[in-house]
């Protein structure tokens, strides 16, 4: 639960989206197109509809034509080359006219409880504008442009539970198959992700291969505002990670291997050496970093042996002392072939009963939970500027998320409460020298409520905590969103700096028409044509 470990997960098929892709071709779900409404240049409107659960929903997509000028991925952009909301239901005419005046505003606009999930994508104009003039041409795109780019567009916001009046998760977190962390909006990924490919088929006047279509994913941009998420939500992050770690352990368990699976764990770890050499990016830092990965994993996949007793259990200690990014990797690794034993985890990974452990009855027991669990919230000096140079914030204009400079900034007077350490040693140092209730404790000091919740959710959540100075000059935020993307199932992260990424989603997954056969196969994706 340190930050530079969560900084180095990789997918693995307890993610988001290979659960809902699961599902899906559980209940061998079909996708209908039952509106196109797009002119030559594929602006307009269409609608994809699908039944999961007993319950029917439809994606309405509206594509519009985006001055250059205009097209940014940042989050104060007014204006995008898509936008999207999830359906409940199969929209008439008249909501389809609601949806397509309001959808392309996205936060200046107010939704409806129909609406489950809102979202909007740019276009990947170079790729793009190719694959139509290859289309055109009666050709294939190029090969290696599909494999470098990886999307035709890039979601910048993908919104659920609520936000602009779009329907509150409660209303659908019972309904079969969206009952997991983020499957709505898993789902509608998944769902634009096609809309994408019909998208560039129609204004190309052609058909796209379809392991050229697999390849073509989503990209997204994402930044601060979602690293705030596994702080506010510890049950959940616990949860998540319970399941990760249980999974490993019942792998790490298996006695012995036989020789099939033997040769698939070698052939998925030699996936994963061609997945790194296709994973480039810009920044030469990171890039660097990727590169001293290709070696390492390089090097170990000819030294992984899965004969004699406990293979993956020796396996994961003989990488004790790699970087942990080799260690995550292998982690992940593990636990690919082996979901007859790990996938039923899925359905505990959510949080339905918003739980709260036992309370320390008294101030002595609060001092020995303090001491047995946050040695890490203690250890920092917050009084040292390094320790506590950075405040999380909430943006006015924007209403989201933000980090500031404490002695370079104004806004720390309005700091938001993500500094569980330093609240934590507060309380600490505020316990009486004699013994009172806690109760009584809470009663005089109401400031100390939410770093007394915390400790009373660490006995019975071990993962509830980033046990790390989330306020530190140090902390960097991008380790919490590659965290957060892994668990959705992204790939090829591409940090644009330590606030924000770009990533992969569903490069590799299946189509609606392979959901009929086997089709889980697509851990680390590697290109295929």
């Amino acid at each position: 639960m340190r930050l530079s470990r969560m900084g180095a997960m990789f997918p693995t098929r307890l993610s988001f989206l290979r659960t809902l892709i699961r599902r899906l071709a559980a209940e061998k779900v079909t996708v209908s197109r039952p509106v196109w409404d797009m002119c030559k240049d594929g602006f307009g409107h269409a609608v994809y509809s699908l039944r999961l659960g007993s319950h029917t929903y439809s994606l309405v997509a509206v594509s519009t034509d985006l001055p250059p000028e205009m097209r940014t991925d940042r989050v104060i952009a007014t204006a995008w080359d898509s936008a999207y909301v999830l359906y409940d239901g199969v929209p008439d005419a008249d909501e389809i006219t609601r949806i397509r005046a309001a959808a392309p505003k996205q936060e200046a606009a107010r939704f409806t409880e129909h609406d489950l999930i809102l979202s909007r994508a740019n276009k990947s104009v170079r790729l793009f504008a190719h694959v139509v003039a290859a289309l055109r041409a009666g050709r294939q795109p190029d090969a290696s442009m599909v494999q470098d780019v990886g999307y035709l567009m890039r979601t910048t916001a993908v919104y659920g539970n609520g936000k602009f009046g779009i329907a509150d998760r409660a209303l659908i977190d019972t309904r079969p198959g969206l009952e997991g962390p983020f499957a709505a909006e898993m789902l509608t990924v998944w769902l634009i992700r096609h809309f994408t490919h019909d998208l560039v088929e129609h204004v190309g006047q052609g058909a796209l291969d379809a392991s050229l279509k697999r390849h073509l994913g989503i990209g997204n941009s994402t930044g601060l505002g979602m690293a705030p998420f596994l702080v506010t939500h510890p049950v959940l992050l616990n949860n998540w990670m319970q399941a990760r770690e249980t999974a490993l352990a019942r792998v790490r368990a298996i006695e012995t291997l036989g020789m099939a699976e033997q040769s698939r764990l070698k052939a998925l770890a030699m996936r994963a050496a061609q997945h790194l050499a296709e994973w480039n990016v810009p920044d030469t830092l990171h890039q660097s970093r990727i590169n001293t990965l290709r070696e390492d994993w390089g090097a170990l996949c000819e030294t992984f042996d899965f004969t004699g007793r406990r293979p993956l259990d020796r396996a994961m200690n003989s990488v004790k002392s790699h970087s942990a990014d080799v260690q995550e990797l292998t982690a992940a690794l593990m636990i690919e072939p082996f979901g007859e034993i790990v996938d039923d985890l899925a359905a505990c990974m959510a949080d339905p009963a918003f739980g709260h452990g036992p309370m320390p009855r008294d101030t002595d027991a609060l001092h020995r939970a303090i001491e047995r669990n946050f040695a890490w919230a203690l250890a920092p000096d917050y009084d040292d500027p390094a320790c506590c140079g950075q405040f999380w914030y909430v943006s006015e204009a924007k209403q989201e998320p933000r980090l500031g400079q404490r002695f370079k900034e104004n806004g720390a007077d309005r700091e938001t409460p993500l500094d569980i350490g330093r609240r934590i040693k507060s309380l600490y140092r505020d316990l009486p020298e004699n013994t009172v209730a806690t109760s009584d404790l809470l009663q005089s000091r109401p400031d100390h409520a939410l770093a007394l919740a915390r400790v009373q959710m660490a006995a019975q959540y071990p993962y509830a905590e980033i046990r790390d100075n989330l306020i530190a000059s140090t902390c960097l935020p991008i380790d919490m969103l590659r965290c957060k993307l892994s668990f959705f199932g992204a790939s090829k992260f591409d940090p644009k700096s330590d606030r924000w990424t770009r990533i992969t989603l569903c490069q590799g997954a299946p189509l609606a028409a392979d959901l009929a056969q086997e089709c889980d196969d697509w851990w680390l994706p590697v290109f295929a044509p």
